[in-house]
C-alpha cells in the first residue's frame, strides 16, 4: 500500500493558491520529477476533483501519494492551454501521462485560389492563407482515386506550373477529356474558374446540385445543335452518376465528421479514426497505445483526442465510442462539437468504427505473436543471452559506383521502426565500387554517432564472411559488447530460402529450408535492400533534375521556378540581360547581376 495522506495535504495546499483560470498544471513528486501535465478550464476545480480520493482510480491515487509540489501556467484559453499540455508531455513523458506518439501525416488536397487557373494537387505540410484545403485523406491512394475522379467528371488541369506556361499545344489528357485545355486557351478564365467552384462543391458534398447542372447544360448544348459539347457533358454526368452508385449511403448526410473507436485487448489500445468529409469516406487509420495500469477507456481516448488534434485540423464534429469528463474543454479547445450516441444510424457508424478497432487490434497482436516466435527462434539459433530487442539491417546500392549510398533499416519486437531508418551518401569517392569499404564506413559513421538507449542487440548484414570481417574491422576499438554480427549470404543457386549465415568463431549454417524463422530473416534483409535502392534512386532522380541555377548564390527553389516559369529554359536565362533577369518578380538587382556574372564568367 502507499501513504496518500502527505499527498493530500499537498493538493488542498494548492486549491487555496490555485487560479480559478484555464490553463496546465503540473505535479511534482519530491526528486523535481514531473509526476503528470494536465490542462483544465479551472485549474482550482481540477485539483479540488483530485482531492476526492475515492473517486479516482488505483493509478492516480498512486500518483497523489508522491505529489510534492505543483506547478501552475495559465493561458489565454482552451486552445492554447491543448496545446502547452502537448507540448510539455513531449518534453517532459510525464510517469503517469498516458504517451501517445502521433507522428503519422495525412495527404490533403489543395486548390490555390489566387491562381488564374487553380490545379488540384495532393499536399502535405503547412497551409497558406490562400489555399483552400479538403481531406485529410487516410491514404495516398484515396488522394489519386479523388484526383482521378476530379480528371474525369470536371477536366481540371493536373500538368506542373512549368509544363503549364510553356506549352503551345494541349496534352494528351485534352485529346482524351481529362483535362479542359487551360494551357493553350481551350477554356476561357471565367468557365474554369465555373470548374473550380464545381470542384469545392463536389468535395463538400453538394453532389446533386451538380448533377442537375450538368443535365441542363447538355440539354441546353443538344437544343442548340453543339453536340460534341453535349458528348462531353454527357460524359462527365455518367462519370458523376458512377461515383453516386458506389458511394456509401451512410455518410451522404455527414460533411465534415470524424469517427472515433476504441477497443481493448491484451493491455494494448487501438484507437480507429474515420475521416468523412463531404459525404465521402476519405478513409481510416488505426492508432495503438499500451494500457498504462488500470486507465480506462475513456481517459484513453480523451488523450488521443488532446494529442491528436493538436496536430491535425480538427472537423466540425467528432463522434466518440467513449463520453468525456472534460469534453465540453475539449470541444472550446478545438471548436469542434463531441457526440456519443446511444441508438440511431450514428450510434451504428461508432460502432463500425470499434469493430475495425477489434479487427486491427487482432491483426497486430497476431503480428506480434509471430514476431515474438520468430526471435525466440533466433536467439535459439544464433546463441543470443536474450531476444534481441532492436535489429539493426544494413546494405549497400549503387549504380557502377555512381550515387552510392548505405542504408541502414530497424526492427523491433513490435516490426520494423520506420522512424529509425537511415541513409547514408558514400562520401569517399574512391570507394563507391568496393561493396566492402562502403560498409566500413557506414558502420563507422553509425557508431560514432552511437548512444546508450539505440544501440543494437543484433548487427544484420547482407553479404557473407568478407562483409564480416570487413565490419569487425571497420568497428575495431568500438565495444561491440552486447551485439551478435550476422551476416546472410545468398545460397545455393542464389534460391531464396537456402542462405547461409556466418557469425564469427562459429560454423556457418544455413536454416530449416522454408522455416518460419529463415522467412523473418529474408523479410529483414529485403526491406534493407528496398530502402536502400529506394534511396540510391531519389539520390540518382535528384541528381539528373539539378541544374545550374542551383549553384548560384541567392537562387534558391523559389526563384529557381520563377525564372524557369518566366524565360522557359536555362539557355534563355543565359542569353537574357541584367535588366531582363531583373523583371521577374522577387529578383533585384543585385541578384539578377549575380545570375548573369555566373553565366558570363
Amino acid at each position: 500500500m502507499f501513504d496518500i495522506k502527505q499527498g493530500l495535504k499537498v493538493l488542498r495546499q494548492n486549491v487555496k493558491v490555485a487560479p480559478e483560470a484555464p490553463g496546465v498544471y503540473r505535479m511534482i513528486n519530491e526528486n523535481d520529477e514531473v509526476l503528470y501535465v494536465g490542462k483544465a478550464k479551472n485549474i482550482k476545480k481540477r485539483i479540488v476533483a483530485y482531492t476526492r480520493i475515492d473517486q479516482l482510480t488505483t493509478r492516480l491515487q498512486r500518483m497523489v501519494a508522491e505529489v510534492r509540489k505543483m506547478e501552475f501556467i495559465i493561458v489565454e484559453n482552451e486552445n492554447r492551454a491543448l496545446i502547452v499540455e502537448n507540448e510539455l508531455i513531449k518534453k517532459l513523458h510525464p510517469k503517469y501521462n498516458i504517451l501517445l506518439k502521433d507522428d503519422k501525416s495525412y495527404p490533403h488536397l489543395m486548390l490555390n485560389m489566387h491562381e488564374d487557373f487553380p490545379a488540384l494537387r495532393k499536399f502535405r505540410g503547412v497551409r497558406k492563407n490562400n489555399c483552400r484545403y479538403f481531406g485529410p485523406y487516410a491514404s495516398a491512394t484515396a488522394v489519386k482515386e479523388v484526383l482521378d475522379i476530379i480528371q474525369k467528371v470536371f477536366m481540371l488541369r493536373s500538368c506542373r506550373d512549368n509544363a503549364f506556361h510553356n506549352r503551345d499545344r494541349p496534352c494528351l489528357l485534352y485529346q482524351i477529356k481529362r483535362c479542359s485545355g487551360p494551357c493553350v486557351g481551350k477554356i476561357s478564365k471565367e468557365d474554369y474558374a465555373q470548374l473550380v467552384k464545381d470542384v469545392v462543391s463536389f468535395l463538400e458534398g453538394k453532389n446533386t446540385s451538380i448533377q442537375e447542372k450538368l443535365s441542363r447544360k447538355m440539354q441546353k448544348a443538344s437544343d442548340e445543335q453543339n453536340f460534341e459539347q453535349a458528348i462531353i457533358l454527357r460524359d462527365r454526368i455518367k462519370a458523376l452518376t458512377g461515383i453516386q452508385t458506389h458511394a456509401n449511403l451512410e455518410y451522404s448526410g455527414l460533411k465534415s465528421v470524424d469517427i472515433v473507436g476504441i477497443a481493448l485487448k491484451d493491455e494494448i489500445y487501438c484507437i480507429e479514426i474515420f475521416f468523412i468529409r463531404g459525404g465521402q469516406n476519405c478513409g481510416n487509420a488505426p492508432y495503438f497505445v499500451r494500457r498504462k495500469e488500470d486507465a480506462s477507456s475513456a481517459e484513453v481516448l480523451e488523450a488521443f483526442l488532446s494529442t491528436f488534434y493538436t496536430n491535425h485540423a480538427a472537423p466540425k464534429e467528432i463522434f466518440i465510442s467513449e463520453s468525456l469528463e472534460n469534453a465540453d474543454l475539449l470541444e472550446d479547445a478545438l471548436g469542434a462539437k463531441i457526440k456519443t450516441f446511444s441508438k440511431g444510424d450514428k450510434y451504428k457508424l461508432i460502432e463500425n468504427a470499434k469493430k475495425n478497432a477489434v479487427a486491427a487490434l487482432e491483426r497486430r497482436l497476431s503480428e506480434s505473436r509471430s514476431i515474438k516466435a520468430n526471435l525466440e527462434e533466433m536467439k535459439k539459433y544464433f546463441g543470443l543471452p536474450d531476444i534481441p530487442k532492436r535489429i539493426e539491417i544494413y546494405d549497400n546500392s549503387h549504380n557502377q559506383g555512381s550515387y552510392a549510398v548505405g542504408a541502414m533499416v530497424v526492427a523491433t519486437p513490435e516490426g520494423f521502426d520506420k522512424k529509425a531508418y537511415r541513409k547514408f551518401n558514400i562520401k569517399n569517392p574512391e570507394i563507391t565500387n568496393d561493396d566492402f569499404a562502403m560498409m566500413k564506413e557506414v558502420l563507422k559513421r553509425r557508431f560514432e554517432r552511437m548512444a546508450p538507449e539505440n544501440k543494437p542487440d543484433v548487427i544484420l548484414l547482407d553479404g557473407g564472411l568478407g562483409q564480416l570481417h570487413a565490419v569487425y574491422e571497420s568497428l575495431e576499438g568500438y565495444d561491440l559488447s552486447g551485439i551478435a554480427v550476422i551476416a546472410i549470404s545468398k545460397g545455393v543457386d542464389r534460391n531464396a530460402g537456402k542462405e547461409f549465415y556466418h557469425q564469427v568463431g562459429k560454423e556457418s549454417f544455413a536454416l530449416p529450408y522454408r522455416s518460419a524463422i529463415a522467412f523473418y530473416l529474408q523479410t529483414l534483409r529485403d526491406e534493407a535492400h528496398r530502402f536502400a535502392i529506394g534511396t540510391h534512386r531519389k539520390r540518382r532522380a535528384k541528381s539528373m533534375t539539378k541544374s545550374s541555377l542551383d549553384d548560384i548564390e541567392g537562387v534558391g527553389s523559389r526563384r529557381k521556378r520563377d525564372l524557369l516559369n518566366h524565360f522557359g529554359s536555362v539557355d534563355s536565362i543565359k542569353d537574357a540581360s541584367v535588366d531582363d533577369i531583373s523583371k521577374v518578380a522577387g529578383i533585384n538587382k543585385k541578384t539578377a547581376e549575380n545570375i548573369y556574372n555566373y553565366f558570363h564568367k
